[in-house]
């Protein structure tokens, strides 16, 4: 019997951001026929998959290649073979081309001149599917980092009220960014250091419980790569719409989420009731000043970014400071579920597969 939907692929389906986004397709009901998760050869196992559905799961583990059969599939890692598979796509077509959309959630493609980059949750009905390309190459779109979308929420929407002068922003991120083996060595540093013993470091190159790292230790690594990343992706999609802010990571002792502390200068000194108003609305959520601040621990889990009240800078009368924090996977993935829900909104009557 014919299923009603698509067939989705999601490469590194294992890790942390991949297991988010399949929780994520499941609670928006995507129209998925066919589930293909794929995992580098060299990937070490985690934490088992989520399960949507026996009835339409297919793990592929260890594949030689990635599949070419499908309509949508997600790049929730990094793969060694996914430059190898994009050559062949381009190569092989396809009778329905259109369909097949790579939704890139690790940046694999960032250096790619054919590589959009899409923010739904920002841009609403605005960033509906335009026409679709006339050649075989399947479409590749850009889902930024999540620290790109909570930059990027704040700094247009306060851009698109009051001429600004300069930004800077100062990421907060947590183990789980870098994966399960952070998160793991966090857990032992920290129980280790409180029965003083020796301190695992293999990951973060240094003590991070109870500590801060302004990058990673170990030599193999940037210093933070994340940080060129997010500056590229706010470069693309912001353009000359504000100024591009400043930006600094920092490793911080936390498990999950992300926190993003960041400055603003106006042009003109502006009312703080008039900041909430420019910023207030999904995804953001403002607080008021007697309530509690939002932290990384609340923020897991949910779909907003929430931004403790405004505070002014006593130095400077145009300065205002925001303190904002969200769960760094469930907003890529949220994201990324949106940008494939605009194509399929345009694809009416869903492709039948078995």
């Amino acid at each position: 019997m014919k299923g009603t939907g698509y067939r989705v692929v999601v490469t590194g389906a294992s890790s942390l951001l991949g297991k988010e986004l399949q929780a994520v397709l499941e609670e928006h009901r995507f129209p998925v026929s066919k589930l293909k998760m794929v995992e580098d050869v060299r990937a070490e196992p985690e934490l088992p998959f989520v399960n949507l559905g026996q009835d339409r799961l297919q793990t592929l583990e260890q594949e030689a290649e990635l599949p070419e059969d499908f309509d949508f599939a997600f790049v929730a890692a990094p793969d060694e073979r996914l430059g190898r598979w994009r050559e062949r796509l381009k190569i092989r077509g396809g009778e329905s081309p259109s369909l097949r959309t790579v939704i890139d959630l690790g940046s694999c493609a960032r250096d790619s001149v054919n590589a959009e980059l899409r923010v739904p949750l920002l841009d609403g009905s605005a960033a509906a599917d335009p026409e679709c390309p006339a050649d075989d190459e399947p479409r590749w779109v850009v889902a930024p980092h999540s620290a790109t979308i909570m930059i990027s929420a704040l700094l247009a929407r306060l851009a698109a009220r009051f001429p600004m002068r300069r930004a800077v922003a100062n990421l907060f991120s947590s183990a789980s960014e870098i994966g399960p083996r952070a998160i793991d060595e966090l857990q032992k540093q920290t129980v280790n250091l409180l029965s003083f013993q020796k301190v695992p470091h293999d990951v973060f190159g240094g003590q991070i419980a109870f500590n801060l790292l302004p990058r990673l230790g170990t030599p193999a690594e940037d210093a933070n790569p994340l940080e060129g990343r997010v500056r590229s992706q706010l470069q693309t999609y912001l353009g000359n719409r504000v100024p591009l802010p400043a930006l600094r990571l920092f490793q911080v002792p936390v498990f999950y989420s992300l926190a993003l502390s960041l400055y603003v200068e106006t042009k003109e000194r502006v009312a703080p009731v008039d900041l909430v108003a420019a910023l207030d609305g999904p995804p953001l959520k403002i607080r008021r000043g007697s309530q509690k601040p939002p932290s990384p621990v609340e923020a897991a889990g949910s779909n907003d970014i929430l931004v403790d009240a405004i505070e002014p800078d006593t130095a400077c009368p145009e300065g205002i400071w925001l303190w904002a924090v969200a769960d760094n996977l469930r907003l890529a993935a949220v994201n990324a579920a949106r940008i494939a829900e605009g194509f399929v909104a345009r694809r009416q009557p869903l492709n039948l597969h078995r």
